[in-house]
């Protein structure tokens, strides 16, 4: 199996109007890439059947553009597999001298900047993992940088309370680095990968190396997805799903199962051929068409901060020591609404070298050159510090006149320092 649907991978890198080859032509030339390649020999002969006929009755005649030709014979084949795309770009004129070196060491070097996928991981209050994967990169051997990264990932979130896989942006990628990754999460030998029905011999998804920073078999799992989420991403969402490993949490994701390559036909267009398609051994089907359907349906927007919710009201139900206990519980309110507050202006003033100040209707705690911390209201004069690594809350002491005397901050650790009004 090569490889798995990038999102905008397939587009077009340069338009134009210069006129192809007769679009009758290009047509014969797809249908036969599909007739040879598709995973389904009857089904596959069947769509270049029909688009053969359609040709031959000048249904496509009127696009003399390249790129308008293209869009047409992609909108025409999506219904048949989302995967399908037919592309054009402009062919390069032949450079004069030597042959110019292959595109594979540019490539490369794209996939080494973008961190082989792994864009961002942050330890969030309460000791939650986010982990977020723009793609997943293919590697063949142990010592591949892209397996690299992914081991260096996953060991940060080993000690994790829980992991949040955010794949909202993620188009795709390599079934190697999916069964790597959901390695992590089930037992060995678990009987949770998909195999890809193929022309040929079936492949599955099944890693051929055990997880370095080992298996995490209690660790609470949630993906995070979108209707941008496909192909590798959804392997990796609707496998975990499948196994009962994870919570899924968004939108249903863009349904793209079947995995192919792209192939010339000439004339600069190429068309995107899927020639396999994934079942997995619990649902018995995939995801084609429907997409991933969330656990949790929430807007994709909405969807790390539902998943932090759900993540935190576990680590509140699961055994545990009293400080992670009430870390997550102080981050878990701090998610919550904001309380009412009837007059923000009578906790303004001056604390020590601590200034508390009314901005754009909210609360600040200024100090110095420090940046600003924003309070969020959670009971009367009681208020959590927004952004703060470690659970922060500010409580404000009143006299039995009812003024406020000071300010008292406190993390979640229970290390607290109480600094008297001044004005």
């Amino acid at each position: 199996m090569r490889k798995v649907l990038l999102g905008g991978v397939l587009a077009c890198l340069l338009a134009g109007t210069a006129q192809a080859a007769a679009p009758r032509a290009v047509v014969d030339q797809v249908a036969d890439q599909i007739a040879a390649r598709y995973f389904d020999e009857a089904r596959g002969a069947k769509i270049a059947a029909d688009l053969r006929a359609e040709a031959a009755r000048g249904d496509y005649d009127r696009y003399a553009a390249p790129l308008d030709l293209a869009q047409a014979l992609t909108v025409r084949l999506k219904p048949e597999d989302s995967h399908f795309q037919v592309v054009w770009s402009a062919p390069a004129p032949a450079p004069a001298g030597p042959r110019p070196p292959s595109a594979a060491p540019a490539a490369a070097e794209a996939e080494r900047r973008q961190n082989y996928g792994f864009r961002a991981i942050e330890i969030r209050p309460g000791n939650l993992a986010v982990v977020r994967i723009s793609s997943f990169a293919d590697f063949e051997s142990s010592d591949a940088p892209a397996k690299q990264a992914a081991d260096a990932a996953m060991a940060l979130t080993a000690r994790a309370d829980a992991v949040i896989f955010d794949l909202r942006d993620n188009g795709g990628g390599s079934p190697a680095m999916v069964g790597y990754l959901v390695g992590h999460f089930v037992p060995e030998g678990a009987n949770v990968y998909n195999t890809f029905k193929l022309r040929g011999p079936d492949v599955d998804e099944r890693p051929t190396a055990p997880p370095k920073s080992g298996r995490r078999l209690q660790q609470p799992v949630y993906v995070l997805v979108s209707g941008r989420t496909a192909s590798a991403a959804e392997s990796f969402s609707y496998t975990l799903q499948a196994a009962k490993r994870a919570v899924v949490v968004g939108e249903a994701s863009a349904g793209g199962a079947n995995p192919g390559d792209i192939f010339p036909v000439g004339d600069g267009f190429a068309v995107f051929v899927s020639d396999g398609s994934p079942v997995n051994p619990i649902t018995g089907k995939n995801w084609e068409g429907t997409g991933v359907i969330p656990d949790v349906a929430v807007p994709a927007g909405n969807a790390l901060v539902k998943a932090e919710q759900l993540a935190l009201a576990k680590v509140l139900e699961s055994p545990g020591d009293p400080l992670a206990k009430t870390e997550a519980r102080w981050a878990l309110e701090a998610l919550g609404p904001a309380a009412p507050v009837k007059a923000l202006s009578d906790y303004a003033g001056a604390y020590g070298a601590r200034s508390v100040v009314v901005q754009d209707g909210r609360l600040q705690i200024v100090q110095s050159r420090r940046p600003p911390q924003w309070l969020k209201p959670l009971a009367p004069d009681t208020f959590a510090v927004e952004g703060a690594a470690v659970p922060t809350r500010v409580t404000f002491d009143r006299d039995a006149a009812g003024r406020i005397t000071g300010m008292v901050q406190t993390l979640s650790s229970g290390q607290a320092g109480r600094f008297a009004r001044a004005d």
